[in-house]
């Protein structure tokens, strides 16, 4: 936005209110004077009215969102129910999406599996889609219509430029003449606003006149200073809440707020003329801060857009790469549909593409993926004999499985139960309503036996005792440590009881949980009162955890688990770096970017610290061998 010579009628100033259009050398009296002077001023804007609080939805029907939706549009102009519109709109569909996922959890509960559920589409969907655009049509012809008005106030507002040229041909007082320019006025400003493209000429022309009439009355020196001076106060307050519009957290509201700032710039009058160029300059450099943030918001915001939206196509093309393959078994065909469900969570994460290709992306990747459930779906139909086969196989593994599970032969016993559990792996799948309970009743034997074994090895083997005597010594040396003022050495010497702990066999089943709580909370208390780095505690730390962690018999999991989510954590961090320091050649144009700078490259160099952490994680969880 540029300023429009708003002050144009600044440009020449008289001593004093003389020669009337009278050609005499008459003054207005000073009480006239200053009835003129205030007649310039804005007036107290009047008291608004108590405005209602907005209706709240939330506890309406589907129904009657509906209804009420089709109510406001029919008898209510779309200025007025723009938000009320739009809340309706997002109760309606969380509404839609709460029943889809109440019938989706209804489905699975009975049985179903998530590739064999289909959405199912609320005939009121279609009721509500031709009601908003209902709405949307009666906005454009509001629009037709306040874009003839604009054009008929254009024509107005030129009327009344032409009755303030003719004021300076009046023969009358000067009072009445000036009383006559402030009703012109006062009808300038109440008529409404014109196109934008007549913006421009048409306050160049306003103020050019303005200026002549101001020459032609030669209104009082003093009083006009006076006018000049309160212009220019109204000037610097606008021009700090422009500026103030730079901490505003939205760039969007910020530019929106600014839009109306210029609209009240343009309605106040002229300013001394020795100030013009400085006010002007303040206003225009705060107009150019934001509007470069909100440029700059704009484009980021198209900038992720296209980025998801060629992630998006990349998940798109493995769901159709997936589709080109020959599948010709259940395991396959189960493999296939977990990488597939593991696509649309990934999907689930991306944020929007752009608007011209969000949907149409969204719909090939839909398409995609009923593709291949569909296929899916087909193959297990044609393919129930087989399952029920396996089904026989599998209830036959069991039987065997619980004929063993007393046994005390414990070394064939093992060997046997192994080799039924490798059996298991090769048949394909059962028919999904005894899927679960073949399993459990499979797993129970094998736990049974398994379980009795661990007990019966545990309590004859007297190195467990011995083992024990060895960790309660190194626990109670941890308990009275003394780290002294060598922190290195200490550090040195709580890594080498570390050692030994790890090198120390099996103990006692009944006393592993108590023994392994107590050595890790005695080493990790020492571990917090050395003054080394949080990244050196939290790496020992995990290593008292790792070596806790070889005697669960669900450890090779668990620790899978967390590499993965160390691995997930790494890549968004290095993501993360790569973002902040492409924001850096963002702030090298702002008043505060020496601040801002340092505080994104803290977090950048917290964030490197952490990857290296997670790294060091990463590599003891492959030296442990845990995670085989």
């Amino acid at each position: 936005m540029t300023e429009e010579n708003p002050d144009a009628r600044v440009q020449h100033e008289h001593d004093g209110a003389e020669n009337n259009a009278s050609g005499t050398n008459e003054r207005p009296d000073a009480e006239e004077a200053e009835k003129a002077v205030r007649a310039e001023l804005p007036e107290e804007p009047a008291p608004e009215g108590i405005e209602l609080p907005p209706v709240d939805y939330s506890g309406f029907t589907k129904q009657e969102l509906v209804d009420t939706l089709a109510l406001i549009i029919d008898n209510r102009p779309p200025a007025e129910i723009r938000n009320d519109v739009e809340r309706i709109k997002t109760y309606f569909h969380r509404k839609l999406r709460q029943e889809e996922e109440e019938r989706k959890s209804k489905f699975l509960e009975t049985g179903g599996k998530p590739e064999d559920y289909k959405s199912w589409v609320d005939p009121v969907e279609y009721r509500v889609k031709s009601l908003l655009e209902r709405y949307r049509d009666k906005r454009k012809d509001l629009s037709k219509i306040q874009e003839a008005e604009k054009y008929e106030n254009l024509k107005k507002k030129y009327d009344i430029i032409d009755k303030i040229k003719d004021l300076v041909n009046r023969e009358e007082s000067i009072n009445k003449t000036f009383q006559e320019f402030r009703a012109l006025q006062n009808e300038w400003h109440s008529t409404g606003v014109v196109p934008q493209s007549s913006l421009k000429d048409l306050w160049e022309n306003y103020h050019h006149n303005v200026e002549i009439f101001y020459d032609y009355i030669k209104i009082n020196k003093e009083l006009r200073d006076l006018d000049l001076k309160k212009n220019l106060e109204v000037k610097i307050v606008l021009c700090e809440k422009a500026e103030e519009l730079l901490l505003e957290p939205n760039p969007v509201n910020a530019f929106k707020i600014l839009q109306d700032f210029h609209d009240q710039w343009r309605e106040i009058g002229p300013v001394p003329p020795e100030s013009k160029n400085e006010i002007w300059e303040r206003f225009r450099e705060a107009t150019t801060q934001v509007n470069k943030r909100h440029h700059e918001y704009f484009e980021k915001q198209k900038d992720d857009q296209r980025k998801n939206l060629d992630a998006k196509i990349a998940l798109c093309e493995q769901v159709e790469a997936i589709n080109l393959l020959e599948i010709k078994s259940f395991r396959y065909f189960d493999e296939r549909a977990d990488k597939i469900v593991a696509l649309q969570k990934m999907w689930r994460t991306l944020g929007f593409a752009p608007k011209k290709q969000n949907n149409k992306v969204y719909q090939r990747f839909r398409d995609a993926c009923d593709a291949f459930f569909e296929r899916k779906r087909n193959f297990y139909a044609d393919n129930k004999e087989i399952q029920q086969n396996n089904l026989q196989m599998k209830t036959e593994l069991c039987i065997q499985a619980e004929a063993l599970q007393d046994s005390t032969d414990w070394k064939a016993t093992s060997d046997a139960l192994i080799k039924l559990q490798k059996e298991w792996k090769e048949i394909g799948p059962v028919p999904r309503k005894q899927s679960e309970k073949t399993w459990k009743r499979f797993r129970k034997a094998c736990d049974h036996f398994f379980n009795r074994k661990t007990e019966y090895f545990a309590s004859l083997d007297t190195s467990y005792e011995d083992n024990l005597g060895a960790k309660l010594k190194i626990i109670e040396e941890l308990e009275k440590f003394e780290s002294g003022n060598d922190v290195q050495a200490a550090f040195e010497k709580l890594k080498e009881l570390q050692r030994k702990w790890t090198e120390i066999g099996y103990v006692p089943f009944n006393m592993k949980d108590e023994i392994t709580n107590r050595y890790r909370n005695a080493i990790n208390k020492q571990f917090d009162r050395l003054k080394i780095g949080d990244e050196d505690k939290s790496i020992l730390k995990y290593r008292t955890k790792l070596d806790s962690l070889k005697t669960s018999p669900k450890a090779s999991r668990k620790v899978r688990n967390e590499r993965d989510k160390f691995f997930t954590k790494i890549k968004q961090l290095e993501s993360d770096i790569v973002l902040w320091e492409n924001n850096i050649g963002f702030f090298a144009k702002s008043p505060n970017a020496d601040a801002m700078i340092r505080e994104v490259e803290e977090k950048i160099e917290n964030a490197r610290r952490m990857i290296k952490t997670l790294e060091e994680k990463v590599k003891m969880i492959d030296q442990s061998g845990l995670d085989d």
